[in-house]
């Protein structure tokens, strides 16, 4: 007989999951959120959206940033890089403190550093203080990835994380479409070099707001469980549920099913590749690093990639005003394309708890490398039918990897290592993930000069293969399964 039921006391999971019931005894299917787990995942979700802004408004500064620093292509792929290289570093080393720390502090410190680093690119003064700048806005990002899934997943009811941790991280995808809007706005009002500058600066008031609202919410209860913070768990347990009427009134906390990070002997990134995790590590990272190889590639490079299809060569424009033309042109196709990001977040949303995590990242793979495959195709052909197939090419792709690998891999990051050992899991798939994206970022400037957009995008359709196998075989569905019993 477990604790629960002999003692009357039961986990934190089991409180945040309980449901109301009719006067006859009929079961309610879910309760209402609380406003304060209403309040977490809005300002988780808020992360994510800088995420997708800042890494996409990247695409449309750097043919500006090239031109006001003289760029070659290496120093292309450099600025491409920077922030994603900080996401890897970011994610790796911060994300994991948030196991040791807790989820609130570093919840505040990722979105503080976001604010100092962010002012910084604005004013960056050379294409080095750029680079460190950049670097640092990644290292904030990189912390709020396994960050803010977790202050999620650890306050909501286990039917709605799937959906709830989706629709928050959906807002990568209006990010990048913001952010691509944003540079074609500002690009419209101020056509001049320096209008990169104010395309970062836009974000740095609603950041403010954001790191005010976070110091305002409450640590994870399960995490403080996991430490043997019993006292603090009920508090916090409290205080997320708060509603009127009052109930709980009394909260009675077992013991966790899943080991606790004093009994687990377990602990640190080589716990990551012991038996019992392995598999849950190679499903965690090697998929979201093929994934992101094209994802971030195509998502950086969107209106570098058009411009070269239509003819813009904005490297080698003739003048400030030929060059800022092909740089508005590629930012509205860029916006264009972007916006079936945000169709496939939403088709995620519904599907992921009824199709099921494994299912959606397979079929999405397979989708992607479709997609891929069309683009590659538009190199042979000219006029319309080179327009239609690579538009095509790029909407599949967005749609698929966002109803797939880009939305299923970080959710399954976020499930399914056992609580004590989640942010550092869940840190190190998203910093192997960000390799790949930091790869695709400084290489595809020159990959695209030496080997051609074609060759490229056909390369990366064996990667999304790949990632479709190395999913199905490694495969642990997480739906519907209760975040207190992984490990068990």
């Amino acid at each position: 007989m477990e604790l629960s039921q002999r003692t009357g006391a039961k986990s934190v999971q089991d409180y945040i999951d309980e449901t109301p019931r009719w006067h006859d005894g009929t079961a309610v299917t879910s309760a209402p959120l609380t406003d304060m787990q209403l309040r977490i995942w809005a300002l988780a979700a808020a992360g994510k959206f800088f995420e997708g802004l800042v890494v996409f408004t990247t695409g449309v500064a750097i043919p500006l940033i090239g031109a006001e620093f003289d760029m070659n292509a290496l120093q292309h792929g450099i600025v491409g890089a920077a922030s994603l290289f900080g996401i890897l570093i970011g994610a790796l080393v911060l994300g994991g403190l948030a196991d040791v720390f807790g989820r609130k502090p570093m919840f505040i410190a990722g979105m503080a550093i976001f604010m100092l680093f962010l002012g910084l690119v604005a004013a960056s003064p050379s294409f080095v203080w750029l680079v460190v700048a950049l670097f640092g806005l990644g290292l904030a990002l990189g912390c709020d990835y396994p960050t803010a899934h977790m202050v999620i997943s650890e306050s909501i009811p286990s039917p709605l994380r799937g959906r709830l941790v989706l629709s928050a991280f959906g807002f990568q995808a209006v990010g990048a479409l913001t952010g691509t809007v944003i540079g074609f706005v500002i690009l419209s009002l101020r056509p001049e070099i320096g209008a990169w500058r104010w395309m970062y600066a836009s974000a740095i008031v609603p950041a403010l707001l954001v790191l005010i609202g976070r110091f305002f919410v409450t640590e994870s209860a399960p995490w403080l469980a996991a430490q043997g913070k019993f006292g603090k768990a009920r508090h916090e347990t409290k205080r997320l549920l708060a509603r009127r009427p009052v109930y709980p009134k009394e909260i009675r906390l077992a013991e966790p099913l899943a080991p606790t990070a004093r009994t687990s002997g377990a602990s640190g990134y080589g716990a990551l590749f012991k038996p019992k995790v392995r598999r849950a590590t190679i499903l965690a990272s090697v998929p979201w690093f093929l994934q992101d190889l094209s994802t971030y590639g195509i998502g950086i490079f969107t209106p570098t990639l058009l411009v070269a299809t239509f003819g813009f060569k904005s490297t080698h424009a003739h003048g400030l005003a030929t060059l800022i033309h092909g740089d508005v042109l590629a930012a509205k196709g860029a916006a264009f394309v972007d916006a079936l990001l945000i169709v496939g977040i939403i088709a995620a949303v519904l599907l992921t708890d009824v199709v099921g995590r494994i299912k959606l990242q397979v079929l999405g793979f397979i989708g992607c490398a479709a997609g891929l495959f069309l683009a590659a195709l538009s190199g042979t052909f000219d006029g319309m039918a080179r327009t239609v197939l690579i538009l095509a090419g790029f909407m599949l792709f967005n749609f698929m990897t966002n109803l797939g690998p880009n939305a299923q891999s970080y959710l399954l990051a976020g499930e399914v290592f056992p609580t004590h050992m989640r942010g550092t899991g869940a840190g190190a798939a998203a910093a192997f993930a960000k390799t790949g994206a930091v790869l695709t970022a400084f290489l595809f400037p020159v990959l695209i000069a030496d080997i051609g957009t074609s060759a490229l995008l056909y390369g990366l359709v064996g990667t999304s293969l790949l990632g479709a196998i190395v999913t199905y075989l490694f495969r642990i569905e997480t739906r519907g399964v209760r975040l207190d019993q992984l490990g068990r």
